[in-house]
């Protein structure tokens, strides 16, 4: 079976084909800047390492990058396909729906669902909704899959996905601690069990544009720190993570609107908001004569180490802890000025190790109670999966 993974951004595509008999990657594509004039296309044929890289396209909408993708992969010297029909599933990292919480068919229910939804997490929901559309429409053969980014917590347990709010807000209305990243800490929890067993205490850390921790044990989710939507948890790149509630009611009477202050908290808020430079951390930590760009570094690994201690004390102790996306895998400072923070738990870093090892490696010093472990994502290879296994 060949399955097709897409993963929708606000404005970027990426696509991932697999031949799921032996989970080979067949091929992949990467469309940045959708919506613009300005738009950048990326295609490697894994085959045969056939390689297209464009600059400065015109990629209006999500049909014309979608379009082009499909082009590259059908076509008689880039493709790996004779046919659109040889693609018999597409699986794509589907955030949220309403009543839906596992991996389903994408039917017309299903969707609608995740159409009464979409003010919980629009710049999630909106691009998928548009780019499954547009896949109906070009694959209508294809079975259309969604891997709901909630499923991998559906274990947690009630206490700690309740609110302590009005109970009828939970049963009217489904008020709860969705949780989220599940396609990446599901992959976390798969590898680490091929490598180390299933029954371990793993802290995963999913840190990048967006960021959350998440707690497993014995391969399943037992806290993570999203909540009801994406806003909360650990700051983010430019949303701001875990603020009081009662910030909204307090800035409305200074005279601030409701779009501007959802904007100042989804928006310009998190690394973006407290440093003034940027969103992007690699930015932030070139201004390091900047105390802004230090205090926002300094805020953000605070945040992850609340986690982290929380975590650990649910567990009841740790095996594992695990750094994984653009930031776990490709920032040894974070992880250094993390770790630094976790000895009294055993957490012991070999500082070389984590200077000089590349992503899928093992970082803690010789004798660590705990293994400090950096993890490439791969949450493309978890959807596909998933899809695969989906029984229709």
């Amino acid at each position: 079976m060949n399955v097709l993974v897409c993963n929708a951004g606000s404005t970027s595509l990426k696509f991932k084909l697999f031949d799921m008999r032996d989970e080979k990657l067949l091929a992949e594509s990467k469309i940045e800047r959708v919506g613009s004039d300005d738009a950048i296309f990326y295609y490697r044929n894994l085959i045969t390492g056939s390689l297209i890289h464009l600059e400065k396209l015109s990629v209006p909408t999500y049909t014309e990058g979608i379009r082009m993708f499909l082009d590259c992969l059908l076509d008689v010297e880039t493709g790996v396909l004779k046919s659109a029909g040889q693609i018999d599933r597409v699986g794509f990292k589907t955030v949220l729906a309403k009543g839906c919480y596992g991996v389903c068919e994408l039917t017309d229910s299903v969707i609608r669902a995740m159409e009464e939804i979409l003010c919980v997490a629009p710049a999630h929901n909106g691009p998928y909704l548009e780019a499954i559309a547009r896949f109906r429409e070009l694959l209508p053969e294809a079975v259309m899959v969604g891997a709901f980014e909630t499923a991998f917590h559906t274990t947690i347990p009630l206490e700690r996905r309740l609110y302590p709010v009005p109970c009828e807000w939970y049963e009217t209305y489904g008020i709860q601690r969705m949780g989220y990243h599940g396609a990446s800490h599901s992959y976390i929890a798969e590898t680490m069990a091929a490598r180390y067993g299933l029954k371990s205490r793993i802290i995963s850390c999913h840190l990048g544009g967006s960021c959350s921790v998440c707690a497993i044990e014995n391969g399943e989710s037992r806290d993570t720190s999203f909540g009801f939507s994406l806003q909360t948890g650990v700051f983010h790149a430019n949303r701001a993570g875990d603020v009081d509630a009662y910030l909204f009611p307090f800035l409305m009477s200074k005279g601030l609107s409701v779009e501007e202050i959802c904007d100042g908290l989804d928006k310009r808020g998190g690394l973006l908001g407290l440093s003034g430079i940027s969103g992007d951390l690699r930015k932030i930590q070139q201004e390091s004569s900047n105390p802004r760009a230090r205090l926002a570094v300094g805020c953000f690994c605070e945040s992850i180490v609340k986690y982290i201690g929380s975590f650990y004390a649910e567990l009841g102790g740790l095996d594992h802890l695990v750094f994984t996306g653009g930031i776990g895998e490709n920032s040894p400072d974070i992880r250094e000025r993390v770790c630094s923070r976790l000895r009294h738990m055993g957490i012991v870093m070999d500082f070389e190790r984590n200077r000089t090892e590349k992503p899928d490696s093992v970082i803690s010093a010789d004798g660590s109670p705990v293994g400090i472990h950096v993890i490439a994502a791969n949450e493309e290879l978890g959807v596909a999966r998933k899809t695969f296994r989906l029984k229709l």
